[in-house]
């Protein structure tokens, strides 16, 4: 079954929510638009692991930003059509309620935070890895976990 609302009210407009998904999708518009090209920027801008924990050196044409930047860049990437909907979709039915709970800043470094921890959690596991790891599902995931503490009492 795949949630397309919730139950709990929200106190406030999730602004901080809907500036993510409207970021998502403008990136997503933005790979659509380099057709072939694309995979430069999911490799200039996606986690690698081996250059973010081994300092492996990419080549000059994909150094757009410092591998460290990526773990940030790597979350408004995905890599179909899919992908977006579904991180959105969740990100859309969750992240309200959350962003209520947390107030707004602590609602952004949160979902960062646990964007950061899913790249880790993915990297460190094999740090010569040159596959590049991107999309929101690591942040979407912590999201969802707030969301199962915070409402646990009102899941059926």
């Amino acid at each position: 079954m795949i949630p397309l609302a919730d139950d709990n009210p929200t106190r406030s407009t999730p602004l901080i929510t809907y500036i993510l998904i409207a970021c998502c999708v403008v990136v997503f518009l933005w790979q659509l638009s380099l057709g072939p090209n694309v995979k430069v920027a999911i490799y200039a801008l996606g986690v690698i692991p081996a250059s973010l924990l081994q300092g492996a050196l990419l080549p000059q044409e994909l150094r757009w930003v410092s591998p460290e930047i990526t773990v940030i860049t790597s979350m408004f990437l995905h890599g179909g059509f899919m992908h977006l909907i579904g991180n959105m979709l969740y990100l859309w039915v969750f992240g309200d309620n959350i962003e209520d709970i947390l107030g707004k800043p602590v609602f952004i470094l949160f979902y960062l935070l646990c964007g950061l921890v899913a790249a880790l959690s993915q990297a460190i596991p094999d740090p010569a890895s040159t596959i590049p790891m991107i999309g929101a599902s690591g942040a979407i995931s912590g999201i969802l976990g707030a969301y199962m503490v915070f409402f646990s009492k009102t899941i059926n």
